[in-house]
């Protein structure tokens, strides 16, 4: 891939480096981290641009808060029908009515099959390829360090 990759580029006219290191350790890996934010303010300023000025990170970290706050709601309905007895699993469709965001749903599953992935005390039962066919519930209710 990466000779490949090399003469691709070399047979259309564009330049390219490779780096090799002796071992990947801290200090190689901070050495071309340094080495590419230098290299990327240098070019900057050769072609007058601000390198550093990324509007779109801050707009990325209000979605991001939104998910979170989003996330936290699931949790909550998750949470309360999770301590029911019987327990009672939701649907993605029912968690998003009972947060009443409906034209979340897609970010909703997102959320359920991250959380479900990573062990944080979701159940997500079904078809992933048939988002709509999954029943969800919460291993054990009230868990408070979801909540955090």
């Amino acid at each position: 891939m990466l000779q490949g990759t090399r003469s691709a580029l070399y047979a259309n006219d564009r330049e390219s480096i490779t780096v090799t290191v002796q071992e990947v350790n801290p200090r190689s890996v901070g050495a071309l981290i340094a080495l590419y934010e230098r290299a990327v303010g240098i070019y900057a300023s050769l072609v007058n641009i601000n390198a550093y000025h990324q509007p779109g990170v801050e707009a990325g970290k209000k979605a991001a808060g939104e998910v979170l706050v989003l996330q936290k709601r699931v949790l909550a309905v998750l949470n309360e029908a999770s301590c029911k007895e019987p327990a009672e699993p939701l649907t993605v469709d029912e968690i998003a009515d009972r947060c009443h965001e409906p034209e979340q749903i897609e970010m909703i599953y997102k959320i359920i099959a991250h959380m479900a992935a990573n062990d944080r005390a979701i159940i997500a039962e079904g078809n992933c390829g048939s988002p709509r066919s999954i029943k969800v519930f919460l291993v054990e209710c009230n868990v408070d360090e979801l909540f955090s």
